[in-house]
């Protein structure tokens, strides 16, 4: 009998079926790749300063197909990590600056009349980009914000009938102002459900402030350690990592607990579950291993389910008291 594994002092459930296995082109690459996933990691931390977590949060977030939300107060770095993990993974970037009077064509493209050919020719806007920045997306009215729903949902866009698909791999990173100061508008419920994950960069430590005011960090230039290539072979990976049935009802543990709390107005939906569990997928590639365990969960739980968790008014039970509140299998 194949001996039980153990993790920080636990022994993990055993199971009749074993991990399932990266494919065989995946397996070749890999030293390659896993140094250049580590060589990433590492460059986009001498770029923004002694925020690790958040930029391994933003790495997972992509390798599990999702898209980021970053809110905080403006200049604390949130283009500068979008700019930078594109730069670094070797990405067709664009940046979209959301505003009161930016239109959905603006974001999707516009068809044109060409006089020659008598007949109008499609001119794509910057949403078909490997990684789009949607600056300040909050900054924009509803139905421009709603423009991006498609292409984040189904990775395509629908214009005059005719559906264009998007490039692979395909990540939007949002960034948005707190609600409170002015010329905002507040996201709605169907759309933050389409971003993965929400983070937040915030003040950095006085430490790296002090390095960054010195120019440490303006003489770091991203240069790209991987390519699209890479990244989708990842992306591919994380789906093959192991996700025993013990750990999965965990996941679906942790979601009814959400769902059973009378602070929140509504509880994680399946695909809040499925967003979970893809993060953990993620967290645990980063780490390097290739099955998943209740610490991978508990890492980006909160990421995950925070900004689909609105109050009820009841007062809530913090998250972190939540997921103390669901045993670990």
């Amino acid at each position: 009998m194949r001996p039980r594994r153990r993790y920080n002092g636990r022994t993990l459930p055993y199971e009749k079926s074993s991990p399932t296995s990266i494919d065989a082109a995946i397996v070749t690459a890999r030293p390659k790749i896993t140094a250049s996933l580590a060589e990433a990691q590492s460059q986009l931390g001498r770029i923004v300063l002694g925020k690790p977590r958040q930029v391994r949060l933003a790495l997972a977030c992509m390798l599990a197909g999702g898209h980021l939300l970053l809110e905080d107060v403006p200049g604390v770095g949130k283009t500068t990590l979008a700019h930078a993990l594109a730069q670094t993974l070797g990405l067709q970037y664009q940046r979209v600056q959301f505003t009161s009077d930016l239109l959905p064509a603006d974001l999707v493209g516009v068809s044109v009349f060409m006089r020659e050919t008598s007949d109008f020719r499609f001119h794509r806007g910057p949403v078909f980009a490997q990684l789009v920045l949607a600056d300040e997306i909050n900054r924009a009215p509803p139905k421009t914000q709603s423009a991006l729903l498609e292409a984040m949902a189904e990775h395509q866009v629908t214009h005059d009938g005719v559906t264009h698909a998007l490039p692979v791999p395909f990540f939007v990173i949002a960034t948005q102002n707190p609600l409170e100061q002015i010329g905002t508008h507040a996201l709605p419920e169907s759309q933050l459900d389409r971003f993965t994950m929400r983070i937040s960069l915030g003040y950095p430590d006085p430490a790296f402030e002090r390095v960054l005011y010195l120019g440490g960090a303006a003489k770091q230039e991203a240069t790209p350690v991987m390519n699209a290539e890479q990244v989708v072979a990842l992306q591919a990976a994380v789906a093959r990592v192991y996700a025993s049935p013990a750990l999965v009802d965990y996941v679906l543990a942790l979601v009814q607990a959400t769902r059973a709390e009378s602070g929140f107005a509504a509880g994680l939906s399946p695909r809040a579950g499925l967003a979970l569990l893809a993060c953990a997928r993620a967290w645990a590639l980063l780490d390097q291993r290739e099955m998943v365990v209740p610490e991978d969960v508990q890492a980006v739980f909160a990421p995950v389910a925070a900004h689909r968790l609105l109050p009820s008014g009841q007062g809530a039970a913090p998250l972190d008291r939540l997921v103390a509140s669901v045993a670990i299998p």
